[in-house]
């Protein structure tokens, strides 16, 4: 099956071209751009590099949050509309779980954080055994301060996500801080999950499909505030 991978969950975002699980082209969003400017021709020139039409693709995936209420909104949109216009299947990853697949293979326990603004954090945990299984998710995604997320986390756990690099408490000695280059979430990543998803039998509605809003934007809640 061939794959489009959509990520915008944050300020900029990614691509990806794959052929089941193997990637064959991947490209950054240019961050200088809005990616309402970006992001369609962004996907243009991505099919066109590797000789893709519209109706080649078999699954349309992407990230559908939480994450920023404008980059999830565009991209979410962007991938509905594409895959109502090429006949295709869609199938939406959250990004929490997008983040936990990238951290590195020998960590058993696992913590994601993305700033959600106001000193809170969107954040989720995830396990995995010691035969290497793929992690599976043991919190519901939830809302918390930071300070609360760094108190909770067990000995050992793994810590990840966007969230850190904006974190000013301190990180519990006995946790692990992942590498700088996998708290991002990437294209790529949200193609694989969707095409195992898939494989699996698990259907999106491209009607139905919506953003992961946990809470109502700043403009929202201003906006209700002058009623």
């Amino acid at each position: 099956m061939q794959v489009l991978a959509i990520e915008t969950s944050g300020t900029t975002g990614s691509l990806a071209a794959l052929k089941g699980a193997d990637i064959l082209a991947r490209v950054d969003l240019d961050p200088t751009q809005r990616l309402a400017r970006s992001l369609a021709p962004g996907i243009r020139d991505l099919l066109a590099d590797i000789g893709w039409r519209p109706a080649d693709v078999g699954l349309v995936a992407v990230a559908i949050g939480p994450g920023s209420f404008t980059g999830l909104r565009l991209g979410v949109m962007t991938a509905k509309a594409f895959a109502y216009g090429a006949v295709t299947a869609i199938s939406g990853v959250d990004t929490l779980t997008t983040i936990a697949a990238q951290a590195p293979a020998e960590a058993l326990r696992v913590a994601v954080a993305i700033d959600a603004q106001r000193g809170d954090l969107y954040c989720a945990k995830f396990e995995r055994d010691e035969t290497g299984a793929p992690l599976r998710q043991v919190t519901s995604i939830g809302i918390a301060p930071a300070e609360k997320w760094l108190s909770d986390l067990e000995a050992g756990t793994v810590l990840t996500g966007p969230a850190l690099a904006k974190l000013v408490c301190p990180v519990p000695a006995a946790c692990v801080v992942s590498p700088r280059d996998v708290w991002f979430p990437d294209a790529a990543t949200v193609g694989r999950l969707a095409f195992a998803c898939y494989s699996a039998g698990e259907r999106d509605d491209v009607w139905q499909l919506a953003p992961l809003y946990l809470r109502r934007s700043a403009a929202e809640e201003k906006r209700d505030a002058k009623k």
